[in-house]
C-alpha cells in the first residue's frame, strides 16, 4: 500500500472506530492528539476517566495486532501523560489503553486494557 493510500485508510479506520466509541456513549476528547513524544489516534471520555485508543488496520485482526510494538506503547504512555497534565485530576485520572483493530472487510475488534505496563 502506498503512503497516501495507507494514510487515508488509517483516517477511515479511525473514523469507524470513533463512531463505535460514540455509539457506546463516549465523548471524543481528542483526535490524532500530538504531544512531544508522539501521537494518540483517539481519546475518549469514560465518565471522569479517559480511554486512549490506538487504531490498527490490516488484512486481518492478527496482522493488525502485530503492528503494536512495545516501543509504540511506551510512546503512547508518555504522550498520554502529557495529555493528562491538562485534566482536572491530572495523573490521578482513571485511564485505560485500548487497541482497536480493523480488518480488510471493515470489521472492528476492540481490545480493552490492551497494554500491560512496559
Amino acid at each position: 500500500m502506498s503512503g497516501a493510500v495507507s494514510y487515508h485508510a488509517g483516517l477511515a479506520a479511525e473514523g469507524v472506530v470513533e463512531t463505535h466509541y460514540a455509539r457506546a456513549g463516549h465523548a471524543i476528547a481528542g483526535r490524532r492528539w500530538r504531544g512531544s513524544g508522539g501521537e494518540i489516534d483517539l481519546i475518549a471520555r469514560d465518565g471522569d476517566g479517559l480511554i486512549f485508543i490506538e487504531v490498527k488496520k490490516s488484512r486481518d485482526f492478527a496482522r493488525a495486532a502485530e503492528r503494536v510494538s512495545r516501543r509504540q506503547m511506551q510512546r503512547i504512555y508518555a504522550t498520554a501523560s502529557e495529555f493528562l497534565a491538562g485534566e482536572p485530576n491530572g495523573q490521578d485520572t482513571d485511564v485505560r489503553f485500548d487497541v482497536a483493530l480493523m480488518d480488510a472487510s471493515g470489521e472492528i475488534q476492540v481490545i480493552e486494557n490492551a497494554f500491560g505496563y512496559c
